[in-house]
């Protein structure tokens, strides 16, 4: 099919960046110009001729801009198949004029509905109705109509017109599909405007994600695979979609997952904490303040696993804490913090060479809460789950051994367990001194992850405490950690041998809560 010329163009936008130079191309390409509007007063203000819509079709914009399209003299005009002798006949006998090319930007319902104390009245006049018509109508006969939805597309048009005089069918047919992803983009925003929540209802029979692509990533987890970061309307407060990198190379897919395991257990730690983590598990934690002990314990933890791990903290970076990451023997690949100190930046952005590459991501205030809801694709579809984001009511505990944690290590235990809820399971972690110093994760059986995490420790087991994430189903983790000098347990309980593990750890005179409450994570 030979490209299509355009005689008429109809404008009608909201978002008016290119439009005055976009309208002098088309006018020097004798493309007659139509507006309505604010669009019109745009453009003549620039010099260019243009007719308004409501003279053409002999009825005024009504009810402040609420109706001026909706009219057949419009709709006919972009509808109408150029290849039909009837529809053109039709056309003549009503006074209608072709339009080859539509330019429509829709209201900016979403940016509207993202301001603080938005109104009701306020977003439902931002939902447009003409807008998705005028798209619709051109994306459907995309045939013989050329349609613009962004400033973006503006100079594929041009080149096209001062090349061959219109525009290809290739060139249209994507402009039309763009369209209709922009039309159901926007219903689903209103849609869940409307409901209230980011998905219709909690476990609706139906739901539709609104995605909007961020950037296309370098690689997925390995290098032969695709990969690309979308953020969901609703994505706001402190997360790695909307951070802001200060610094670094392009970030890859396993950078994103870890950043965002960093960013959860920081978030999560009410008191000062640095966190670092290999392979979206933790290797090293700290809750000590100021920032840089945190930090220089939580590398202590496990170094050799911390050497080219993703760091997290939950307080502005400063230099300091930016002197410890920057440290001898050092190799640290991102960091994602509420913000970073002027001075922490230019320290962790020079030498040593890895410095150059170092990804500094900063994404505010961390009071925002996580998401509320996770989902996970599985082959054919996807499990959608509320997320465990919420602190354990301390209610349900219960000390089930005749030795009674100390105060210190009631406080010890609740730094476990609020790390332990972040590992793969089955999670087994140690802490001591608010600090993490072994980690079992992933592991078939929770005794081998008991193993690791012991192995991990060394001699710092000796008056450390223990979290599981789930149940012991035997005494066997147990006795192991009781040999290694564990002085408290903290665990949900519920095996039908619990009174197994309560025994050994009466034997040896270790303290063990049980919550009440799993924390797998798979």
């Amino acid at each position: 099919m030979l490209p299509i010329r355009i005689h008429r163009a109809l404008l009608s936008v909201s978002d008016k960046r290119g439009l005055v130079d976009f309208a002098r191309a088309l006018a020097a390409a004798d493309v007659e110009l139509f507006a309505s509007g604010g669009t019109k007063r745009h453009l003549e203000l620039a010099g260019l001729a243009v007719q308004e819509v409501s003279d053409y079709t002999g009825f005024p914009e009504m009810m402040d801009g609420r109706l001026k399209t909706l009219h057949p003299k419009v709709h006919g005009g972009i509808l109408c198949r150029h290849d039909r002798p009837d529809d053109m006949a039709a056309m003549r006998a009503q006074g209608i004029v072709p339009f080859e090319l539509v330019v429509v930007n829709l209201y900016p319902f979403e940016e509207t509905i993202a301001k603080a104390e938005v109104t009701d009245d306020e977003a439902i006049e931002q939902i447009d109705i003409g807008g998705p018509t005028l798209l619709r109508g051109a994306a459907k006969n995309h045939r013989f109509a050329t349609l613009a939805t962004s400033p973006e597309q503006y100079s594929a048009i041009v080149e096209q017109l001062q090349a061959h005089g219109g525009t290809t069918l290739e060139l249209r047919r994507r402009l039309a599909s763009e369209a209709f992803e922009i039309v159901a983009r926007y219903d689903r925003a209103i849609a869940n405007y409307f409901s209230r929540e980011g998905v219709v209802e909690p476990l609706a029979e139906q739901i539709s994600l609104n995605l909007h692509r961020r950037e296309v990533l370098r690689y997925g987890e390995n290098p032969h695979q695709q990969a690309a970061l979308y953020a969901l309307p609703s994505s706001a407060g402190a997360n790695l979609v909307s951070a802001r990198k200060l610094h670094g190379k392009e970030l890859s897919y396993n950078n994103l997952l870890d950043l965002d395991a960093a960013l959860a257990i920081a978030r999560w730690l009410p008191t000062t904490a640095a966190v670092v983590i290999k392979h979206n598990n933790p290797c090293g934690a700290a809750c000590d303040g100021p920032l840089d002990v945190a930090m220089r314990k939580a590398l202590e933890g496990d170094p050799a696993s911390a050497f080219g791990g993703i760091v997290g903290v939950n307080r502005p970076l400063d230099r300091a804490t930016a002197e410890v990451l920057a440290g001898p023997n050092q190799f640290i690949e991102a960091i994602v913090a509420p913000q970073f100190d002027a001075a922490a930046i230019e320290v962790l952005t020079t030498k040593p060479k890895w410095r150059a590459n170092v990804r500094l991501l900063e994404v505010g205030a961390l009071d925002a809460p996580a998401d509320a809801w996770q989902f996970r694709p599985i082959e054919g579809g996807f499990l959608l789950q509320t997320a465990d984001a919420t602190a354990d009511p301390e209610d349900p505990w219960r000390i089930v051994t005749k030795t009674k944690p100390s105060d210190e290590q009631l406080a010890e235990l609740r730094f476990a367990w609020a790390i332990v809820r972040h590992v793969k399971s089955n999670a087994i972690v140690l802490s001591k001194h608010r600090m993490l110093v072994g980690v079992g994760a992933g592991q078939m059986s929770r005794v081998d992850s008991t193993e690791i995490a012991i192995r991990k420790a060394g001699p710092r087991t000796h008056g450390a405490v223990m979290a599981s994430d789930a149940f012991f189903p035997f005494g066997d983790s147990i006795k192991l950690a009781a040999a290694a000098g564990i002085a408290a347990v903290i665990q949900p309980g519920g095996s039908k041998r619990d009174d197994e593990s309560i025994a050994a750890c009466d034997e040896k005179g270790i303290a063990m809560v049980f919550t009440g409450r799993r924390h797998f994570k798979h």
